[in-house]
């Protein structure tokens, strides 16, 4: 069992203790790092310790830190020049720390314009030194607060779509007859597709999600499956840290890719760690204003966000069935630890967090994830409005003027706005919306004054609570 929120924080505070070998000066950030089968065999908090320890420490050189052989992208990718830097704000390395950006107004949370970050298309795409948009696409820091609530979701939702798929499919054979199955996941459509007698399937009715029916809940476009790729990634581009599991001699021949001098910079138990991490962290939440006219305001606010159709993309809540989150699974991808490649296996069930009891469940007992969202990919920009959808460079071959719904809790304490970061108000940002959001653009736009100003007390109202 895990302890109390008070004994909890305490415990992830405790700063690591150094090893034998090491002097109490020591540079290195890392002191330990954990295979995947010693993480096994450490409890709950032991994992949530280690990973806390990893996503604040600043990694040094000493550590592994930098990368003067390899680039940014997602795939070992070798450099073709030589390194400048050892810091560089556009391909990175940019930061020392997971903290650095993820901190606003807590640890896990939002960054401001100062910590955006560039996304090339992602796969073996160069190191760029311009802030030419045809290189790179600029986005600002999101908050990782309930991520691994999303992420469960996300799990279910892929697997719902991929059930209705394969039964279609099965009827089909069956039958000898084309079957129609309309893709629906907790209330949230994702088009349709027509499964043939012969095996094959017509995808060109599927909407908001990739062909391959996987729901990606991570990173403004919905390219990103799992917090587990997400950190993989993460760490290699911002810091130079390399995973084994991806940068290691598995996929590479080598166990120093990226020529830093530092062999097997971060194990598989120190990525499981940090995924936990992130997993548990809180959701935000929502606040009741002391003052009374704010109350009042919010609650109107509320109503109009629904009589606008805000509500149709940023769904108050999705039902959630369980709450187990397991390490690994096998939608990471390749490059990622996957279940079969390591005897480590740990679960972590954020039922028993502190934070857990404050979820709301439904009538059959399913537990209602607050995010305000609907994880699915959306136009958000058209002709009129093309603030949102002004990139140039597409990324995983998702269309430039195509994002993921941003869920909105914990947008109260997350200013500033839009996937740049550079919309300062939420009043901008609600009008930028264009695309399939232009009905309710224009319904909040055409509103009254005091219409609009009540759903900006709501929005106001969900907040990230102080740690």
């Amino acid at each position: 069992m895990l302890p109390s929120p008070t004994l909890l924080f305490i415990f992830l505070l405790a700063a690591p203790a150094a090893s034998a070998s090491d002097e109490p000066w020591v540079e290195r950030a890392v002191l330990e790092r954990l295979s995947s089968e010693q993480a096994a065999e450490l409890s709950a908090e032991e994992l949530l310790d280690h990973g806390r320890q990893l996503f604040e420490a600043k990694f040094t050189s000493l550590d592994g830190a930098g990368r003067p052989d390899a680039t940014q992208a997602i795939v070992p990718t070798a450099r073709t020049g030589p390194v400048i830097h050892t810091f560089q704000r556009l391909s990175g390395p940019d930061a020392s720390a997971c903290v650095s950006c993820h901190h606003d107004p807590v640890i896990g949370g939002a960054g401001d314009f100062v910590t955006n970050a560039f996304v090339s298309e992602g796969f073996t795409s160069p190191d760029f030194d311009t802030l030419d948009p045809q290189f790179s696409n600029e986005r600002g820091t999101t908050h990782l607060l309930g991520a691994g609530l999303v992420e469960l979701l996300a799990r279910e939702m892929t697997g719902d779509l991929q059930a209705l798929r394969a039964s279609a499919l099965m009827d089909a054979r069956a039958s000898g007859e084309d079957r129609h199955a309309v893709l629906e996941s907790k209330g949230v459509g994702f088009g349709s597709i027509t499964a043939h007698p012969d095996g094959t399937v017509d995808v060109s009715a599927v909407e908001g999600v990739d062909l391959d029916l996987v729901v990606r809940p991570f990173s403004q476009k919905g390219v990103i499956p799992s917090l587990r790729q997400f950190t993989v990634n993460a760490l290699n581009a911002h810091h130079g840290m390399q995973a084994t599991e991806r940068f290691g001699a598995r996929w590479t021949g080598t166990t120093d890719f990226d020529g830093d001098g530092y062999a097997d910079e971060l194990r598989s138990g120190d990525v499981t760690a940090l995924t936990l991490f992130q997993a548990a962290l809180p959701p935000p939440s929502r606040t009741t204003p002391d003052d009374p006219g704010w109350r009042a305001m919010a609650e109107t606010g509320e109503a109009f966000f629904h009589d606008f159709g805000c509500a149709a993309c940023h769904r108050p809540s999705l039902p959630l069935e369980g709450l187990v989150f397991a390490e690994p699974v096998a939608l990471h991808g390749a490059g990622n630890l996957r279940p079969g490649e390591s005897a480590g296996h740990v679960t972590l069930d954020l039922a028993a967090l502190p934070w857990a009891s404050e979820l709301e469940r439904d009538a059959q007992g399913r537990v209602l994830v607050p995010l305000f969202g609907d994880l699915r990919r959306h136009v958000i920009s058209d002709a009129r409005t093309a603030t949102l959808g002004n990139e140039l460079l597409a990324q995983r071959f998702v269309a430039r003027d195509v994002f993921l719904t941003a869920e909105l809790w914990g947008i109260g304490s997350t200013a500033p706005y839009g996937h740049r970061g550079d919309l300062t108000t939420l009043d901008e940002v609600i009008r930028a919306h264009g695309g399939d959001a232009r009905s309710a653009s224009d319904a909040y736009a055409n509103a009254t004054e005091t219409a609009r100003s009540a759903v900006i007390a709501f929005l106001r109202t969900l907040v990230i609570p102080p740690e």
